[in-house]
């Protein structure tokens, strides 16, 4: 614990504060009965695996009424990560681009600031010389990997392939193959013209606005971000492929190369329905080769394609291991059956604060003290031997809990504090029964070391017993229930199992050790384990009496 430097227990929102979350469901477009109780369980369980998937523990994901959900996410946590997270909570779509260009400052003299976040080639410098421009890009088994820019898993824009040219953003006339020039196929092009020509990704509430309440089968123009303060806006083709579509996603190292990479693998209808996007875009220029993936109306990524994939895909780029993760988070997560407003972000502190907690410890304190008199007065002097068990067992306990925060995220909460404090009571039980079973053995008139040896077996299988009822009761009440029920439930299985290896690796020896003394191998009076006080009584002996030869009687 103290090389680790994780030297206290992580504490849960009740006991330290954290970031409070709420949500209200919308209904979709043609959907107005989508809100109803069955949606509403399973978005609490993705948002929930969302949440966990960024490491948090101990976060609290219920509903509250008919159509609101709370996250309560702890202190100690990346909340703001957590916060964009849950805040991207839509419909997570694959669309085609048709369109793509910069939105943002006016770029500079030396040249025009590309979707992808790099300079356009000068006049007469191809884009194999100088510094190439970087994009993002699908690839598979059969592709060849490019590199991307790609700041915090965040919109990736122009993805250009090694060869592929560098399409222009400035307001200047652009030649045929420029995105600005390159006409979407839909048949709204005049009224998706005039809103992409309106939209400016710079205003926050135009970039949050784009997109949104979109349905599937629509065209959309959305904002996708490469880096803070660099905006890109897109016309995108209807939806193609779903989040649902999706079987797993994740962050991963690519071992030819070392670098980060977000690997996608599809479900059998998903692989179809992405073998079949990605071989048309495949035959497409830049932008038009390119697949926006859609959270919440926002680009988060729009890799190129150079083939066709399938069931795996891979999305390459100069990712780090967070944005590839984050990526892989929202790919695996993203699609909910419904939509959702953020109603509120606040910032709570301790529900029930250091004050509830101080009277938690005191009324802990309070136990152990009764039950340190009881042993001290019932059990004298092998109440030391409880007393070292029971001081063995707490900082195991405390040190286990310091070191689960940081190895699996586990807070400990005011319910978890309760536990503890009832494994005072089993821990002293399990003393207790072999205490007995001692002394049971020193009534029969045995001396004390017979005694221990003697007693631990009898006493062994009541304590395993015992504590088994215990672990299983535990064990129930941590899988059928939730939220800080469960931290209660952990708390005392825990301890229960710490028990187990306290009586056997510390108690048992200790006791053994103990019995060799002159102080309980006499049996004294401060003993604990005074024959007389016991009422012991001396083993019977049976005598044999051996009958002398009788003589003949005279006659």
């Amino acid at each position: 614990m103290f090389l680790s430097g994780h030297t206290t227990p992580r504490l849960g929102i009740d006991l330290a504060g954290g970031t409070s979350i709420t949500l209200e469901a919308q209904n979709q477009p043609g959907k107005p009965n989508a809100i109803n109780q069955t949606n509403m369980d399973t978005a609490v369980g993705i948002i929930e695996r969302r949440v966990n998937g960024l490491g948090v523990s101990e976060a609290e994901v219920q509903t509250q009424g008919s159509k609101n959900i709370i996250v309560n996410i702890p202190k100690g946590t990346n909340s703001k990560q957590a916060q964009e997270q849950v805040g991207t909570t839509a419909q997570l779509y694959f669309r085609p681009v048709l369109t793509v260009q910069a939105s943002g400052p006016e770029p500079t003299p030396s040249g025009s600031a590309t979707p992808s976040g790099s300079a356009t080639p000068k006049p007469g410098e191809s884009a194999e010389s100088g510094d190439k421009p970087k994009g993002e890009e699908a690839t598979g088994s059969e592709a060849t990997p490019s590199a991307s820019a790609t700041t915090q898993g965040r919109a990736v824009t122009g993805a250009l392939t090694k060869d592929d040219p560098t399409p222009g953003a400035s307001d200047k006339p652009a030649p045929s193959d420029s995105p600005e020039a390159t006409p979407p196929v839909d048949p709204a092009t005049a009224k998706l013209q005039e809103e992409f020509a309106k939209l400016d990704c710079t205003d926050p509430k135009q970039r949050t606005d784009a997109g949104k309440n979109a349905k599937a089968t629509d065209s959309i123009v959305a904002c996708g971000s490469n880096v803070p303060g660099s905006y890109e806006k897109y016309i995108l083709g209807p939806a193609e492929v779903s989040g649902s579509d999706v079987d797993d996603a994740k962050g991963a190292i690519e071992q030819q190369t070392g670098e980060w990479i977000v690997s996608m693998e599809f479900t059998s209808a998903g692989a179809k329905k992405f073998q079949t996007i990605t071989g048309r875009l495949a035959q497409q220029q830049p932008p038009m080769n390119q697949f926006a993936i859609v959270l919440d109306g926002e680009v988060v990524s729009a890799p190129s394609v150079r083939t066709a994939l399938s069931k795996n895909a891979q999305i390459s780029g100069s990712f780090t291991q967070q944005s590839a993760e984050d990526l892989g988070n929202i790919l695996s997560y993203g699609a909910l059956p419904l939509t959702f407003k953020e109603v509120s972000v606040t910032t709570v502190t301790a529900a029930l604060g250091s004050e509830q907690l101080k009277g938690g410890l005191i009324a802990g304190a309070i136990g152990l003290a009764l039950v340190v008199v009881y042993l001290v007065v019932y059990y004298r002097g092998l109440a030391f031997i409880a007393l070292l068990s029971l001081l063995v067992s707490g900082v195991l306990t405390y040190t286990i809990m310091s070191l689960l925060g940081p190895a699996i995220g586990f807070a400990l909460n005011l319910p978890a504090v309760c536990g503890a404090i009832v494994a005072i009571g089993i821990t002293a039980d399990s003393f207790i029964v072999y205490f007995e079973r001692v002394r049971d053995e020193i009534r029969e008139g045995r001396t004390l070391r017979p005694a221990i040896e003697r007693a631990w077996p009898r006493a062994r299988r009541t304590i395993l017993v015992s504590d088994f009822v215990s672990f299983l009761a535990a064990a129930v009440l941590f899988i059928v229930t939730v939220g800080k029920v469960q931290g209660f439930a952990f708390t005392l299985g825990l301890t229960t199992l710490l028990d187990v290896v306290v009586v056997f690796f510390f108690t048992k020896p200790l006791m053994t050790l103990m019995g060799r003394t002159k102080f309980f191998s006499r049996g004294g009076p401060w003993s604990g384990l005074d024959p007389k006080r016991l009422g012991a009584q001396p083993p019977l002996r049976r005598s044999r009496r051996v009958n002398a030869p009788t003589e003949p009687k005279e006659a």
